[in-house]
């Protein structure tokens, strides 16, 4: 029975708690919404809990044009708003994500609670394919690396290894070669439940964050996401810490795999990887480079093991303190947590680790999922208020973008982290995290984003305290301060180590994952933001400014593709690409950025379907090629027109897409939620909930404000 109420506080955490009290009006409602939701046979959830409150929105008659559509929407996406000002929504998708926590917990002993294990092995399976496997996210085909996860998962949150769901998964995991041929992170933590043995994983060595920042393969010149999670790997790994073995997993290590689990040779199977989970193979360079450490790893001093380890677990806590235990992300949230356990399990460090998991944790009709990040509060929150503004409909949404405009106040970062040189941290005073200012980690264009709703809202009179022009000026500092040499942004710092790190990618199901690469996203969101900024503040860094838009506008122009596309690194896929990278050019009126943008229009015009809408699936991100969807999808649609009408394209196809958007809005002014809209690494996706109602209301408020409203 769904018996669950949302929470957030003043701070923008979200928690799903147990409601002894729920009434029966809701109860009903999600469960007729789980039962319809399964017969459609969606793989993405409606968040139907979340939005029970908007039911009550009424229903009206179809809009006969924009204006209408937009106010109808707005409507609508009001009634989601949380208290603090910002919009919540499902951030869930990888299906990797929960299974390490269920492991997790299983080690360290903590107790989920009957609740949350119901729900939990609910969510398992559901998503449980046809063929018994699991995917790697929840629209993708099955893996190894999600079967062996789920399946493992599933048995210790109560699945009988009878049920025919079981057996089907099994079937699954043995005619794909067994756990042996899981991914290197699916070894990990199978290794840590122990149902796998440590020879079997290529080594994660402690002692590389000992090695002077000089050296290209020292881990401080990662990604950040990669660093920190192999951060807290090398910890475990350099101890070799694993679970006592129990009933399940004794049962667990005779499930997995094809021959028995004594006679198997461990060695041989550290690159033995399932073909149907391959996406970056290992170079020839990673291969040479992995028998070295293994050679290392045979014969390394015990006094250099033990530094490296106290090294490692230094900068594990650093994280946790700073990020209010809460962590970059899921992965390496967990894994500090079974670090700090594994230390300590009575420590009071290890103790705040506990109620931050609820941080992560998502309830739909879909069950329980653990989210992609503590959510994405400021991200989606700055869309919806620049989408709110530019609808010119400000009466209608007055209350509530005061509210987002108190809860973006809040979210802005305001101190560095401490010691930030000796933990490789960047500056952060003055930028804008993904999610709540307890994360704390900053990001290039969520940075942009919150600069840009900020600046707009500081023009309407009633915003009675706009932010100090001076935090703007610290925003300003980190954007200029994280610009990359090829003028591009990358994500959370300048990159650091050369490209070439990437034939070190030791993921196996990951792509682009080594140093914080260029993306047109971001590059394009800064450019916007730094172009506002200039306008309202001209005499501030002028030269800076102008010059760090200008290098910016070019590695646009550099990264269109010879189809005039961008390629869409953070969302699916060519849509969103070519939407930033439309908007990034047209703050400018250089003769070339005209053309490039031209050509922009023209890709998206030639995928316009019959209908008047676009469509695009989430095998664009990993084949990097445009792959059509079979219908129309909102968010695709909105991407498209928002960019053609950024770029002052004939009117014909903006209308199309427009009455497309018209007449497939609900009643109450939502949208149906289609297939998953976001992506990372090129080969994972994940949800953004409330993308279905931003961009949708952005582009019909942005058409109904320049256009006459009956042009439709």
């Amino acid at each position: 029975i769904s018996m669950w109420k949302f929470t957030s506080d003043e701070r923008g955490a979200q928690r799903w708690i147990w409601d002894k009290e729920a009434s029966h009006e809701y109860i009903e409602a999600v469960e007729a919404g789980r039962e319809q939701w399964k017969r459609e046979g969606q793989k993405h959830a409606t968040d139907l809990p979340l939005r029970f409150a908007a039911r009550k929105v009424e229903e009206t008659a179809k809009a006969t044009n924009a204006a209408e559509a937009c106010k109808k929407g707005i409507r609508y996406f009001q009634a989601l708003q949380c208290d603090d000002g910002h919009f919540a929504g499902d951030y869930g998708g990888p299906m990797f994500l929960l299974p390490g926590l269920v492991i997790a917990c299983e080690v360290a002993k903590i107790p989920l609670g009957p609740h949350h294990t119901h729900e939990m092995l609910r969510y398992i399976r559901f998503h449980q394919n046809e063929d018994g496997g699991w995917g790697t996210h929840i629209e993708g085909p099955s893996t190894l690396f999600g079967s062996c996860l789920n399946y493992t998962a599933a048995r210790l949150l109560g699945l009988e290894k009878d049920e025919e769901q079981a057996i089907n998964a099994r079937d699954f995991i043995h005619a794909h070669g067994g756990a042996v041929r899981i991914p290197s992170w699916g070894k990990f933590w199978l290794a840590v439940l122990n149902v796998y043995e440590w020879d079997g994983v290529n080594p994660l060595l402690p002692e590389t964050w000992l090695l002077p920042r000089s050296i290209p393969i020292q881990p401080s010149n990662m990604w950040c996401h990669s660093r920190v999670v192999y951060l807290p790997m090398s910890y475990i790994y350099g101890k070799k810490h694993k679970a006592e073995l129990s009933h399940i997993t004794q049962s667990l290590r005779e499930e997995l795999y094809v021959t028995p689990y004594q006679s198997i040779d461990w060695v041989q199977q550290r690159g033995n990887i399932a073909p149907i989970d391959l996406y970056t193979r290992h170079s020839k360079f990673f291969d040479l480079g992995n028998k070295m450490l293994c050679l290392y790893e045979r014969f390394h001093p015990k006094w250099l093991r033990e530094k490296a380890l106290r090294e490692v677990l230094d900068h594990i806590k650093h994280e946790d303190v700073t990020t209010n235990w809460i962590c970059i992300g899921p992965v390496n949230k967990v894994i500090n947590m079974l670090c700090c356990y594994f230390e300590d399990p009575n420590s009071e460090h290890f103790k705040k680790h506990l109620p931050r998991i609820k941080d992560y944790l998502w309830f739909a009709e879909d069950g329980m999922k653990m989210q992609g990040y503590n959510g994405s509060q400021l991200w989606d929150t700055a869309f919806a208020g620049q989408a709110l503004i530019e609808s010119q409909m400000i009466e209608e949404c007055k209350n509530t973008l005061l509210k987002l405009h108190s809860f973006v106040e809040h979210t802005q970062v305001p101190e560095d982290v401490d010691e930030k040189v000796k933990y490789y941290r960047h500056c952060s005073k003055g930028g804008w995290p993904f999610s709540t200012q307890d994360h704390g980690w900053p990001i290039t264009d969520c940075t942009a984003e919150g600069l840009k709703v900020s600046i707009k809202l500081r023009h309407f009179p009633w915003i009675s305290t706009p932010i100090d022009a001076g935090r703007l000026f610290d925003a300003v500092n980190v954007l200029l301060s994280m610009q990359n040499s090829d003028g591009g942004w990358g994500t959370y710092e300048p990159q650091r180590g050369p490209a070439w790190l990437e034939l070190l990618n030791p993921s196996e199901v990951f792509g682009a994952i080594m140093v914080d690469y260029s993306y047109v996203e971001c590059t394009s969101a800064c450019v916007q933001a730094l172009s506002l900024f200039h306008k309202d503040f001209p005499a501030h860094r002028t030269n800076e400014v102008g010059h760090a838009v200008h290098r910016g506008r070019q590695c646009i122009m550099r990264k269109q593709r010879s189809d005039g596309s961008w390629y869409g690194s953070w969302g699916v896929c060519f849509t969103y690409g070519t939407w930033f990278g439309v908007e990034g050019l047209a703050t400018g009126n250089e003769a070339s950025e005209h053309e490039a943008i031209q050509r922009a229009c023209q890709f998206l015009v030639s995928k316009q379907k019959e209908d008047g809408s676009w469509g695009e699936t989430y095998e664009s991100c990993t084949t990097k090629r445009y792959v059509q969807a079979t219908e129309g999808h909102v968010v695709n649609t909105a991407w498209a027109v928002l960019a053609l009408m950024a770029g002052g394209y004939e009117k014909e196809p903006i209308r199309r897409g427009i009455e497309w958007l018209i007449a497939n809005q609900e009643s109450n002014g939502d949208w149906r939620q289609q297939t998953i809209s976001g992506v990372f690494n090129a080969n994972c996706t994940i949800s953004y909930s409330n993308y279905r109602n931003i961009f949708p209301l952005w582009a019909l408020g942005r058409f109904a404000a320049h256009f006459s409203s009956d042009s439709v």
